[in-house]
């Protein structure tokens, strides 16, 4: 068989990495952007095709795949007058790689399902990149049959590629992880504001926590933007504000009630509210320096 033709939705900074990794593969790729044409010129000039619809799309596609940055926009994509739901067909995998909430994605694998289509989630970890380079780390969910169907596919995108079970499983792990992370993060920037206004160094802080059982990667992401100014995770307070708030929204959804996050998702909401949320979020530790003051005024 040949090489399945790819219908993808969403040419962000990872999107169209993903899709110049795909071309540079041999995949035919069919692309339909939003307001941003530069990844669809960029496809085009490779070889690509742009549809005028999300049903056009995947129509033409044999795998559908969608890069958007919420639960809402895919479900725009899925459910309009002329969306993905409107020309699925049987036989046909469509996969998020987003960060979507997992009821979102239980309904939308559902409605799939009726059309004889099937659903994977599969968030990403890593960046645009990692993309380009078929290096990310892949958090894939769904029906065993379908994943075994698209998984050359994965491969080719992805450096570590992974099954976790029913459908779903794979946006909780990835919100999980981005609560954990994100929470991690807002710490130790106060960590270093406080430092700052003690008259600490900020380096010998770093020296005495990351001796003991607090060292982690992402202490070690915001401590290089808080000694050497580099920024090693250019994600942005208004993602970061985004995926906690879908935790707690899917805690909610379990019945349960999140008490660790509520500190990050007020922390962010409030860097937000002051216009900051296009901080990447390393830099939260000149943010909180600034701030950490202000319910004192």
């Amino acid at each position: 068989m040949g090489k399945p033709k790819i219908g993808f939705i969403g040419l962000g900074l990872m999107g169209r990495a993903m899709v110049e990794c795909l071309q540079k593969a041999g995949y035919a790729v069919v692309v339909l952007g939003n307001r941003d044409r530069t990844g669809v010129e960029e496809a085009i000039a490779r070889g690509g095709q742009e549809a005028a619809s999300a049903k056009a799309l995947t129509e033409a596609s044999d795998v559908v795949m969608l890069c958007v940055g919420t639960s809402e926009q895919v479900e725009s994509r899925v459910y309009g007058e002329d969306g993905i739901l409107a020309g699925a067909r049987d036989g046909q995998v469509v996969i998020d790689f987003g960060t979507s909430l997992p009821g979102s994605t239980l309904k939308i694998g559902a409605d799939l399902a009726n059309k004889g289509a099937a659903y994977l989630d599969a968030p990403l970890g890593r960046t645009p990149a990692h993309a380009k380079d078929g290096l990310l780390n892949i958090m894939c969910a769904g029906d065993e049959d379908a994943y075994q169907k698209v998984k050359p596919v994965l491969d080719v995108l992805g450096e570590n590629v992974f099954h976790l079970g029913k459908l779903g499983n794979g946006h909780t792990i990835k919100l999980i992880n981005n609560y954990f992370a994100m929470t991690t993060a807002c710490a130790m920037a106060e960590a270093y504001a406080l430092a700052d206004a003690a008259g600490i160094d900020r380096q010998s802080l770093y020296d005495v926590m990351a001796a003991g059982p607090n060292h982690s990667g992402m202490m070690d992401f915001i401590t290089n933007f808080a000694t050497k100014g580099q920024i090693d995770l250019a994600f942005s307070v208004d993602n970061a504000a985004k995926d906690v708030g879908y935790y707690r929204r899917m805690a909610e959804n379990l019945g349960l009630s999140s008490r660790m996050s509520g500190a990050a998702d007020a922390t962010l909401g409030e860097v937000r509210a002051k216009g900051d949320g296009a901080l990447l979020v390393p830099e939260l530790v000149n943010w909180m320096s600034a701030n950490l003051g202000s319910n004192k005024e």
